[in-house]
């Protein structure tokens, strides 16, 4: 999907929530821990199911991997798909998307006195939000896939 087709969902969905801003840039986002939690629960359950054979392994390997997606987003509060919006004043979160618009304001945060930090991990960016009041943190993974432009925001809140 185009950063253009993510932009025009986020400021839809703000619309709809009667929120009058103008976002710039958006991309798409997953909690924390979501990859990290695949890898593992694909790797547990495919070594278990292993002792059934390749055809237990693949079933482990598939049925882990969902579930340890699941495990993770459920412990970070978050949606398992967000479109992350970015405009000049605020930063917001909206969930659940997939290939639909998304619905449900997640969160809004005021760019001032917020921290952006950016963490690189071996196939997805870690995006920290964090209030400089209270130390409070929203922490997210970006895909470093093109399609989903979450490089695209981490630039726009790092810059």
């Amino acid at each position: 999907m185009s950063e253009e087709k993510f932009v025009e969902l986020v400021q839809s969905a703000l619309d709809a929530h009667g929120i009058q801003d103008q976002v710039t840039v958006a991309g798409r986002f997953e909690p924390r821990g979501h990859s990290g939690g695949m890898f593992l629960g694909g790797l547990t359950l495919g070594d278990a199911g292993g002792a059934m054979g390749q055809a237990g392994e693949a079933i482990g390997l598939a049925a882990g991997s969902l579930a340890g997606m699941e495990a993770a987003d459920k412990a970070a509060g978050l949606p398992f798909q967000m479109l992350i919006g970015v405009s000049d004043t605020n930063v917001y979160g909206l969930g659940p998307h997939r290939h639909d618009a998304p619905r449900a304001l997640v969160f809004q945060v005021p760019r001032a006195g917020l921290t952006a930090k950016v963490h690189q991990r071996v196939n997805v960016r870690v995006l920290e939000l964090i209030d400089e009041s209270s130390g409070s943190r929203i922490e997210l993974e970006g895909n470093r896939i093109p399609l989903t432009h979450s490089h695209d925001v981490i630039e726009a809140l790092t810059k």
